[in-house]
Formats: C-alpha cells, structure tokens, sequence
C-alpha cells in the first residue's frame, strides 16, 4: 500500500535523495511474494532499481552533490518512493545528460547483459550468441551490446499474436534473427547458419523445453548461462550433449557479482562507463516502458505480471 513517512534526519555519510523514476521488474515481484533469494526485513519498501536527484549530502560526503543523479549500487534499495535518505556507498553516480529511462532501468538489465556477454566466453567481432525471451529487458539489451560489440545475435521468442511487430522492434534494435521456440527445431535453422557460425554462448532466461531446443545449436564446448526461469520448469540437457559436445552449463545472478566486486569499485566502475558510453552513443536505448505515475502502482503490478508483456513499467515518483 501507500504510505506517507517522516524523512529520516540526515547523517554524516548519508545522502538525501529524490527518486525521479523506478521500474518494476520480475525480481521486484518475487520479493513481494517472498520467493526471491534475497528478502528486505519488513516492514519494506518495494523496488531495487531507479533514478534519484541529490537533494543534500552529509558532511562526510566527498564523491556526491545536490544535483547530481545516483541509481542504486545494489539490489535492495527500495526505490519506489518520493524521497529517501541513503548511505552515500549505496549509491552510484550517472551522469545526468543521458535519457531519464535509461538512469531508471540502468542497474539491473544492461548490467546483466554485459557481464554475461563478457564474463564466460571470449567472444571475438563476427563470432554469434542465442538467447531465449529475447524481448525481455535482459534480452533488449543483449541485442543491443552484441551490435555494439560487432557480434552477431540469434533471438528466441514465443509464439504471439502480433509477432510480426515483436520482429520487427526487435530487427530495429539489432537482431540478426528472429525465431520462434518452435523454430529451434526445424530445418530452417540451418539456413541461419549458413550465414553466421553457431553460438558459443547461449542465454536462458526460460527453462524447460525452450532451453533444450537453444542448446542444440551451441557449438561443442559452448556455454550456456541460465539467469531467469520464466517457464518455472528445470533446465533439460539430454546427456550426448555433456558426452559428445562437453557443453558448459553455468548460472548468472548479477546480484551476486556485485557481492563479490564489493571491493573491486574500478570494475563496477568500468561497466558503467563502458554501458553510459553506448547510451550516450545511442546505441543502447531503455526498454519498451510504459510510465505510470505512483500512484496508480496497482495496476503497474498487475501489467507486470500479464503474460506477453514487452512493455517494462516505469513508476514516475
């Protein structure tokens, strides 16, 4: 529900922040309903991403000033609200000349897709990726990353009513291909590989069936990175893969790599600059979103969790 709370007096380290924009995100939703691995004590504010003004900072503070747009440096945050104060390593400076939907939707989606297409394979320009739920943010983002990057990216999405339209957004943003899970298993996607060399990196978002028919295509000793399970089915890997192709099955929580470079700021560093410059040169847009002012935030939850969905909701605060 909504709620009108006193503002917390300000600290010696602490930052006052008005939040400008906060998405709704999957995760969000999991956390809400207590499935996630990370839970915030209760009782809790909602939401781990965003994009706040400083307003006023603490005597201690040296890297922030009022004007200045912070986005959360990890999950937890509880960025659905008017105004928050935080402590200053909570928060990560961007700079304020790129798109305010870019700021809001910058910490969770295009980081995942950056460590994934960085992190597990040594991909060179020309070299191809798959990934399933490819009209998701994580999945906007790759195929924006992979152009960027001179690789070449083969997309899975469900089957839909307006599926031409999806193809082409997605064309528009990128893609090399565009298929449907049904495809994966048909004869024409040997004329794909015609053109481009199988993946040796796929991305699962999905689970179930969808990940079995991506994994036919990697090529031996290939990667695949699971990051999401949307289809809340496990992953099946039919053995001759692992015996005769040694694929690599491995796990992504971007969560979790921020735990482990808590310490290692010029990494965190690096991505950011490195995502902002790909911004700034347009070649990285925020996902579809639809902006929802706060508090009309019930039925932003419900349309986040409609299926088919390609619209990521944005609150506006």
């Amino acid at each position: 529900r909504l709620k009108e709370l006193e503002v917390p007096k300000l600290g010696d380290s602490d930052v006052h922040v008005k939040m400008l924009a906060a998405p709704i995100n999957p995760a969000d939703i999991n956390m809400i309903q207590g499935t996630y691995a990370i839970l915030s004590p209760l009782p809790a504010v909602g939401g781990n991403e965003g994009v706040g003004e400083v307003l006023e900072v603490g005597s201690r503070v040296t890297a922030l000033k009022p004007g200045d747009w912070v986005i959360p440096a990890d999950a937890g945050l509880g960025t659905w609200r008017t105004r928050g104060v935080f402590p200053e390593d909570l928060l990560l400076k961007v700079p304020r000349d790129i798109p305010l939907l870019c700021a809001a939707t910058l910490s969770v989606n295009p980081c995942t897709a950056f460590r994934m297409l960085a992190d597990f394979e040594t991909l060179a320009p020309g070299d191809s990726i798959i990934q399933n739920a490819a009209n998701s943010g994580v999945g906007q983002a790759v195929i924006q990353i992979a152009r960027a990057s001179g690789l070449k990216s083969i997309n899975v999405v469900r089957d839909r009513p307006d599926l031409p339209k999806l193809v082409e957004r997605l064309m528009t943003l990128g893609a090399d291909h565009v298929v449907t899970e049904e495809m994966l298993r048909k004869p024409e996607m040997k004329e794909i590989f015609k053109s481009i060399p199988k993946p040796r990196l796929a991305l699962n978002c999905v689970g179930g069936k969808s990940t079995t028919e991506m994994l036919r295509h990697l090529q031996p000793k290939g990667t695949m990175v699971t990051y999401g399970g949307m289809a809340k089915q496990p992953v099946m890997v039919p053995v001759s893969a692992f015996i005769f192709r040694d694929v690599r099955l491995r796990g992504f929580w971007m969560t979790q790599w921020r735990k482990d470079h808590a310490q290692d700021q010029e990494s965190v560093a690096r991505m950011m600059d490195a995502l902002c410059q790909l911004i700034q040169r347009g070649q990285l847009t925020a996902p579809a979103c639809t902006e929802v002012p706060l508090q009309d935030y019930k039925a932003a939850l419900e349309a986040t969790m409609k299926p088919f969905v390609s619209s990521k909701q944005i609150l506006l605060l």
